[in-house]
C-alpha cells in the first residue's frame, strides 16, 4: 500500500477521473466508506447522535455523503456548514431532501447553535479541510474545532476525521494548535505521509484506509509504501513438509558480553521464534554456561577473551572460518565497546567472504569509528540503527534525523548501498535502490531495553531463511511490531519487556498464514 503526499494524491485523483471514473463516484464511495467506518466504530447506530462539521471543498462533500448514509441507517444526524457550498451542490441537495438538520455558520454568529448540537452529540465527524497544506486556522473553523476539543476533553466526545484531522499537514504531520485529536481517521484511497509523522500521528487515533475505487496501479511509480498484513502474509518464508533444519537456514549470532548477557539471549530467541532452522551463538567463552541455561535450542561457538566476558581480537579469525557454514551473520547486540571488542569487529569487517550481515547496537557504534567502513562491509548488509546510532553513523543530529526520518533513511541507504532500518515509532526501512517501507506501528511498550535485540534476531532469522535483505528487514519490522501490539493488547504498554515479544512472534505468524 503506497504512502502518498497531497500532490501525489491530487494527481492520482485526476488520473482516475481521466480513465472514466467520475469525481462524483469517488466522492460517493468515500462518503459511504466514512459512514461504514463510523457505524462500525460506534456500534448500535440508531442510538447515536452525530454532528458533521462540513467544509467547502471535497472533504466537506465526503462528509455530506456520509451524513446521508448514517441518516438512512437510523442515526440522528445534524450538519454544521462552516463554509458555503458551491451553488447547485448535488450532495447538499440530497442531504436536505433527507430532512437532515442543516445549520449554516453564517447564520450562527455566536455559535450557540453549534454549542447546542455538540452538547447532544455522541460523535462528531470532522469533514472540514482534507489534504491541503496546513495554514493557520481562523474564524469559524478555529472556533468550531476549539469547541470540539473542549467537549472531547470534558466528556470524551468521539471524533472521526475524514482523510486526516483538520489542521494537520498531509505531508509533514505538522499541526495547527486547534487540530482535533481523532479517535478514528478514515483516510481515503491511500495513506498520507503525515499520518506517520509526529506531532500529527498523535492526533489520528486508529487509522483506516478506505478503498474508494481508485486502482492501486495508479500509484505504482511511488516508492514509499506502508507495511500491511497482506504484504507480510505473502512474504512469509515457505515451510514445506519435506524439510529439515537446513531448509530454514543457519544463523550465526555474535553477541553478548559480561554486562549484556541478555542481549545475546534475546537475539537468539528472535531468530528461533521466526523459524530459523539452526542458530549458533558466538559468545565469549566464560559466558557460555550462563547463556546455555536460557537458550537451550541454540548451538555455541565459544570465543577467546581479552578478559572475562569480553571478546578478544583473535576471535575474528575463528568467526570468519565458520562463516561459510551459515546463511547470515548478526553481530553487535550487547558486545560492548571495549577496545578489544572494537579491534575484534574492525578486523572481522575487513575479511572477505562474509555472509550477508545484520549489524546492530554496539556493532553500529563501532562501525561509525572505522574509516571507509562503507567499502569494507558487504553491500547485502542490513543496518538497524536507532536515531542516536544513526546520528553517529551520519554526523547528523538526532533532531535532524527525526525531522525527516524517511528522507534520511533513503539518502543513506543509497549512499552506503546498505539496507537501513531506522528504528522508532513508525520504523522506516530503506533499500539501496531508493525504495522505502514504513511500519504502521508506534508502540511505547517497545521503548525498553532489549526489544532492539529481538528485532535484530528476527531480521537475521528471516534472512537466514532466504529472504533478500530489504524483504527480511521489512518483514522483521512488521512481525516485531505486530508482536508488540499483541502484547500491548494483553497486558498494556507499561511493563512490557523484550522477552514478552518472543512467544508472541509465532502467534503473529500463525495469524498471517490464516489470512494468507
Amino acid at each position: 500500500m503506497k504512502i502518498v503526499t497531497a500532490e501525489q494524491m491530487r494527481k492520482i485523483d485526476q488520473a482516475c477521473i481521466k480513465t472514466g471514473t467520475p469525481a462524483s463516484t469517488l466522492m460517493e464511495n468515500a462518503g459511504k466508506s466514512v459512514a461504514e467506518a463510523t457505524r462500525d466504530y460506534l456500534g448500535e447506530i440508531k442510538k447515536q447522535n452525530i454532528v458533521c462539521l462540513i467544509g467547502g471543498g471535497n472533504n466537506g462533500g465526503d462528509g455530506l455523503v456520509a451524513a446521508r448514509y448514517l441518516k438512512g441507517w437510523g442515526a440522528k444526524v445534524s450538519m454544521y456548514l462552516c463554509s458555503e457550498r458551491a451553488a447547485g451542490d448535488t450532495n447538499l441537495k440530497l442531504v436536505k431532501e433527507k430532512e437532515i438538520t442543516c445549520i449554516e455558520a453564517k447564520s450562527d454568529k455566536s455559535l450557540k447553535k453549534l454549542d447546542s448540537l455538540i452538547d447532544k452529540a455522541t460523535c462528531v465527524i470532522d469533514a472540514l479541510l482534507g489534504t491541503g497544506k496546513i495554514r493557520p486556522l481562523e474564524g469559524v473553523f478555529k472556533k468550531s474545532l476549539e469547541k470540539i476539543n473542549k467537549a472531547k476533553e470534558k466528556r470524551g466526545l468521539g471524533v472521526i476525521a475524514v482523510d486526516l484531522p483538520s489542521g494537520m499537514d498531509a505531508d509533514t504531520g505538522a499541526i495547527d494548535p486547534t487540530c482535533p485529536t481523532a479517535d478514528l481517521t478514515v483516510t481515503l484511497a491511500f495513506p498520507k505521509a503525515g499520518l506517520y509523522k509526529f506531532p500529527g500521528a498523535e492526533r489520528t487515533g486508529r487509522v483506516i484506509i478506505a478503498d474508494i475505487g481508485i486502482p492501486e496501479k495508479l500509484a505504482d511509480k511511488i516508492k514509499i509504501e506502508l507495511l500491511t498484513q497482506e504484504w507480510a502474509a505473502a512474504t512469509l518464508p515457505k515451510r514445506p513438509l519435506n524439510s529439515n533444519k537446513g531448509t530454514f537456514g543457519r544463523v550465526l549470532i555474535n553477541a553478548g558480553s559480561i554486562n549484556y548477557v541478555g542481549a545475546a539471549c534475546l537475539a537468539c530467541g528472535g531468530a528461533l521464534r521466526v523459524g530459523a532452522g539452526l542458530v549458533t551463538l558466538a559468545i565469549p567463552r566464560s559466558l557460555q554456561s550462563v547463556i546455555a541455561c536460557r537458550v537451550a535450542e541454540g548451538t555455541y561457538l565459544p570465543l577467546p577473551e581479552s578478559r572475562p566476558g569480553t571478546i578478544s581480537v583473535e576471535a575474528a579469525d575463528i568467526v570468519h572460518k565458520q562463516c561459510p557454514q551459515y546463511n547470515v551473520l548478526l553481530t553487535g547486540c550487547g558486545l560492548g565497546q571495549n577496545p578489544a571488542t572494537v579491534e575484534f569487529l574492525s578486523s572481522l569487517f575487513l575479511k572477505k567472504g562474509l555472509p550477508p550481515l545484520v549489524i546492530d547496537a554496539d556493532g553500529l557504534n563501532i562501525l561509525a569509528r572505522i574509516p571507509n567502513w562503507r567499502q569494507q562491509v558487504p553491500d547485502n548488509t542490513i543496518l538497524t540503527p536507532h536515531p542516536g546510532e544513526m546520528a553517529r553513523l551520519t554526523g547528523m543530529t538526532i533532531d535532524e534525523i527525526q525531522k525527516d526520518r524517511t528522507g534520511t533513511a533513503l539518502k543513506f541507504a543509497e549512499k552506503w548501498q546498505k539496507t537501513v532500518v531506522l528504528k522508532g515509532a513508525f520504523t522506516v526501512i530503506a533499500s539501496t535502490d531508493g525504495k522505502c517501507r514504513v511500519s504502521p506501528f508506534a508502540n511505547p511498550g517497545l521503548a525498553s531495553g532489549g526489544t532492539g535485540d529481538v528485532l535484530a534476531g528476527v531480521i537475521a532469522g528471516l534472512a537466514g531463511q532466504g529472504l533478500k535483505p530489504y524483504d527480511a528487514a521489512s518483514l522483521g519490522v512488521y512481525l516485531h511490531g505486530a508482536a508488540g501490539e499483541k502484547v500491548k493488547d494483553e497486558i498494556g504498554d507499561a511493563g512490557m519487556i523484550a522477552s514478552d515479544l518472543l512467544p508472541a512472534l509465532p502467534r503473529i505468524i500463525k495469524q498471517l498464514k490464516k489470512r494468507g
